[in-house]
């Protein structure tokens, strides 16, 4: 009797109609409905989480759309059908405003390196704002200067020089002037697919049109992508390289003020370079007088897991470095590191930059760099994310949908394709499995010139737990497609 109650109880719970006495339904088919139900509703739990945000009494979301269609850029958009409306976040996780807990791995696009609101990061802020937040960099302060300590401590070579910038674009279009003004030479060699920001010379090195306006663009030349997955050379990155030197022959003086690019393609959708590339590039770009710029504005702060720096994965030491995102765990802050003799250009004439290196952020940035050392984030990054490697790369030879598996550390990129062999883009089947991992309590980015790419960049602090908690949802959602 007990049994019949249990399963009767199941049956209501999913709004099953319980059979009239002298119904055709029979016990047999009553049990595979019960199992067929039980089935349904085993969804991956999400890992335990000792935290719980209190009631949200803000806006609703629909009052938060209706300002932003009001007040805010036209040229905003948002991800998901529902949109998402985060109102608080812990380490690895965000909150809603109905206190619904979601596991994020895109990590406010591979921003956030320590955790959200880590109190390390936190407490540093505070303390710093309770002193002093903003004065100029006219004046003396000890943040600033003990950052850029610490940060360049981390660099190889002669690289000892920073300055402080407030994003990543900013750090790109001074590294490119920084690169014209120390060689004498306009010209610029960057990757097709490629994303360096959005102001007029890191537009003109973006090559992708998705992000480029109808502007003056110029003196910059991209050379063929060197993409495993779609490039025309497979794997071959000498071979890719060579494109680079035909490049400056044929479309430049011969001399050129330098290269840019990152280590492994963000907004392209977290293209690694083919192996043996930046070594032969930056080869053939310092033979014709040019500098290399390494964008490490996604790809730095030990998301790689590896290492430190993505460009350390390919044996190259770049002559100036940029980077920003991670550097303060979503403080807006960025920098140049390069030289002393290439720092040395910027003397002819004067160089400021009014929020660069305020005591706040550069506090913050501080901090982070404390964090990834004393809770080992980098080695945590390599474990984590080699096993959501391999388990996402399992999850490939189930599903054909998926193209392929990429990527380093906690910087991992999978294609959604109609036809392997084809490698047509799956852009509508993308877009509908994020939304149903979402509504699964897991949040991942989207990138790629055809918007079918999956950027998986979560907090550095990702547990075993939470990789294959993505990884179940991922293909619990997979096998309803």
């Amino acid at each position: 009797m007990r049994k019949l109650t249990a399963v009767n109880s199941l049956l209501k719970r999913n709004n099953y109609l319980l059979p009239r006495h002298g119904s055709s339904q029979t016990a047999a088919q009553r049990t595979s409905s019960v199992r067929e139900t039980e089935t349904e509703t085993k969804l991956p739990k999400m890992p335990p989480f000792n935290y719980s945000p209190p009631p949200y009494d803000g806006p609703s979301t629909a009052e938060i759309i209706a300002k932003r269609r009001e007040f805010l850029s036209p040229a905003l958009f948002h991800f998901y059908n529902t949109p998402l409306n985060i109102v608080e976040a812990k380490m690895q996780y965000v909150f809603d405003e109905n206190g619904r807990r979601y596991l994020d791995a895109f990590g406010g696009i591979a921003t956030v390196s320590c955790g959200h609101c880590h109190p390390e990061v936190v407490n540093s802020v505070v303390k710093q704002l309770k002193l002093i937040n903003h004065s100029t960099i006219l004046y003396l302060n000890h943040t600033i200067s003990d950052f850029a300590e610490a940060l360049v401590s981390t660099l190889p070579g002669d690289l000892k020089v920073v300055f402080f910038t407030n994003s990543g674009t900013e750090a790109n279009e001074l590294a490119m002037m920084m690169a014209r003004l120390y060689t004498g030479c306009n010209d610029i060699v960057s990757l097709r697919n490629s994303y360096h920001g959005n102001a007029a010379a890191t537009m003109g090195a973006t090559a992708q049109s998705n992000w480029k306006f109808n502007v003056v663009q110029s003196g910059v030349h991209h050379a063929i992508n060197p993409d495993p997955y779609r490039g025309i050379f497979g794997s071959d990155g000498e071979k890719y390289a060579s494109d680079v030197h035909d490049l400056i022959q044929f479309g430049t003086s011969g001399q050129v003020a330098g290269f840019i690019g990152e280590s492994i393609q963000g907004v392209g959708g977290i293209v690694e370079l083919a192996p043996g590339y930046l070594p032969a590039a930056y080869d053939i770009v310092r033979k014709a007088g040019g500098v290399c710029i390494a964008d490490e504005v996604q790809s730095g702060f030990a998301r790689t897991g590896t290492h430190f720096w993505g460009f350390q994965s390919h044996g190259v030491i770049p002559d100036i470095v940029t980077m920003a995102k991670g550097i303060g765990n979503g403080i807006p802050l960025g920098a140049v590191v390069t030289t002393p003799e290439i720092a040395g250009v910027l003397s002819r004439r004067s160089y400021f930059n009014t929020f660069g290196g305020n005591p706040m952020c550069t506090a913050a940035g501080h901090a982070v760099l404390r964090v990834i050392h004393e809770e080992k984030l980098q080695e945590n990054a390599n474990l984590v994310g080699s096993h959501l490697k391999r388990r996402l790369t399992l999850l490939k030879n189930k599903y054909e949908l998926i193209g392929d598996v990429r990527g380093r550390g906690l910087m991992l990129g999978v294609e959604f394709v109609k036809d392997r062999d084809l490698k047509t883009p799956a852009k509508a089947e993308t877009l509908h499995l994020m939304d149903q991992m979402k509504e699964m309590g897991v949040l991942v980015g989207k990138g790629g010139f055809y918007g079918n790419v999956f950027r998986i960049t979560p907090p550095l602090c990702f547990t075993l737990s939470d990789a294959d908690f993505l990884v179940d949802v991922m293909d619990h959602a997979m096998s309803k497609m």
